[in-house]
Formats: C-alpha cells, sequence, structure tokens
C-alpha cells in the first residue's frame, strides 16, 4: 500500500464510522430468573456494544488519543486513566451520589472530543499532562455511560456485578478500538516520515470537525 493509498484507507474508515449510530443505546431486558454468570455476561456484552458499534463518540475519543502517539503501551496507558476516571463518575452516579445531567454532559463530552483532536494537530509530540487530560475528560465520560445503565436499570441482587461487568465490557471496547487503529495503521505508518502531515493532522482535523457539529447540536437542538 503506497502514501496516498494508506491515507485514503484511513479517511475511508472514518468516514465509514461516521456513517454509523452517533449515539449508544440500551435494550430492557427481564433479568428474572437469570443466573449470575448470565448476568455478567449480559452486562459485559452491552459494555461493550455501547463502544462497538454504538459509541461513535467514545470511539472518536479514543482514537484521538492513539492518533498522537500511537506506541500501543503509551496510548493503553491513557486508556487505563481512562476507564479507572469513568468507573469512579460511573459507580458515584449509579449509585445515587451524584446525578448528572445530560444536557451538561453531551456537549461537554463533543467538547472533550474537540480538545484532543485539536490539541493533536497543535503540539507535535505527547506531553504528560495528557495523561491528566484523559484522566479529567474520562470522568465527564464516566457520567454519559450512566445514562446508559441508568436507562437500562441494574439487578439489584447483582448490582456491583452489573456494574463491573459493563465497565469490562466498556474497557474491552476500547482496547479493540486501540488494537484495529494500531494494526491497520499505526505499525505500519507511524514512523514514517509523512505519518503527521498526512495522517496524524487531516484524521484529527476530521474529528474536531464532528466535535464541534455534536457540541452545537447537542446544545441548542
Amino acid at each position: 500500500m503506497n502514501r496516498i493509498n494508506s491515507v485514503r484507507f484511513v479517511l475511508l474508515c472514518l468516514l465509514l464510522v461516521v456513517s454509523g449510530t452517533a449515539y449508544a443505546h440500551t435494550i430492557n431486558y427481564d433479568m428474572a430468573g437469570m443466573s449470575k454468570t448470565n448476568v455478567g455476561w449480559m452486562y459485559l456484552r452491552l459494555g461493550f456494544t455501547h463502544i462497538l458499534p454504538l459509541g461513535l463518540d467514545h470511539i472518536l475519543f479514543v482514537l484521538s488519543i492513539f492518533l498522537l502517539s500511537s506506541r500501543l503501551s503509551t496510548v493503553l496507558w491513557q486508556a487505563t486513566a481512562f476507564t479507572v476516571a469513568h468507573s469512579i463518575t460511573l459507580g458515584l452516579a449509579m449509585y445515587g451520589y451524584i446525578r448528572p445531567l445530560p444536557a451538561v454532559i453531551e456537549p461537554v463530552i463533543a467538547l472533550s472530543i474537540f480538545f484532543v483532536a485539536v490539541e493533536n494537530i497543535l503540539v507535535q509530540k505527547l506531553k504528560p499532562g495528557r495523561l491528566a487530560v484523559v484522566f479529567l475528560f474520562g470522568l465527564v465520560h464516566g457520567m454519559g455511560f450512566a445514562s446508559a445503565l441508568t436507562e437500562l436499570g441494574l439487578p439489584p441482587s447483582d448490582y456491583l456485578l452489573s456494574l463491573l461487568s459493563f465497565n469490562a465490557g466498556v474497557e474491552l471496547g476500547q482496547v479493540s478500538v486501540i488494537l484495529a487503529a494500531y494494526l491497520l495503521v499505526g505499525r505500519w505508518f507511524s514512523e514514517k516520515p509523512w505519518y503527521r502531515n498526512r495522517v496524524v493532522t487531516p484524521a484529527s482535523l476530521m474529528i474536531a470537525l464532528i466535535a464541534i457539529y455534536w457540541t452545537v447540536e447537542r446544545t441548542f437542538f
């Protein structure tokens, strides 16, 4: 695959993702009589599908993390910080300690994607402060995950198990996005001299434009 075709491939992948569903949806299940194993498995799948294929906003956030530094270990550390953060606010929200307002949280999630994508364009190298930024935005995204679980509900007898399983599913979805991006693009092209100008910058610009559109849409419509 030559340079031009590789860039076209990256842009095509992004366009295919954009054409999918932008918001995650949950399904109400009758959990009466289900075993703990089945309940855990169900919420694990719900967490995964909340990212893939339904969580386009979360996918773009994870891809934005990946683009600035495609070293797998570095990206996975950031994803771990993101997971720890969203687990905190998701747990607090589900136990009723905080009550996030979707009308506020959804635009802020979109802004977090815009911020990280623009930073990719303006900053040449990953800085230590990115980890703190990802953690902070993870707290916000956790409040967004809470709306999905609130819609579905958690079984009183398996509350903690369901919550942990959902979080694990979200983490598996995020890692799947990272590994796919690494194997399709980062592994082969990230060390090329043209990678930043032909992949990182245009992909980050596209993500930023989508995110600012979402911000306006979620704020005013």
